[in-house]
């Protein structure tokens, strides 16, 4: 099973969107937690589970909330995850992340 490792910017990502998410109703900012760890989860059996949309960069979109996880399998048995991405803002922003 692969190792998952996010990006400092992806974390902060999270960390925004289940205090936007929790502040909107309680218990939901956990509901969004919940699903990225169900779509991380699930990119650990199935790191190819992802669709590819720039070079070696996949996108896996989480069922539940309007995200996609943006992520790169490395070598060393990794997957990092790069950005969670709303699905209808900046476009294509974590572009140059690495």
């Amino acid at each position: 099973m692969k190792t998952v490792i996010f990006h400092p910017l992806a974390s902060q990502e999270l960390t925004d969107a289940i205090a936007y998410y929790e502040a909107q109703q309680p218990g939901l900012g956990l509901e969004y937690l919940e699903d990225v760890e169900n779509t991380v989860n699930l990119l650990r059996i199935y790191p190819e589970a992802g669709s590819r949309v720039r070079g070696s960069i996949r996108r896996l979109i989480l069922p539940k909330f309007p995200y996609f996880l943006l992520y790169r399998l490395l070598e060393n048995n990794q997957i990092r995850i790069l950005a969670l991405a709303h699905h209808k803002r900046r476009p294509q922003y974590w572009r140059n992340r690495k």
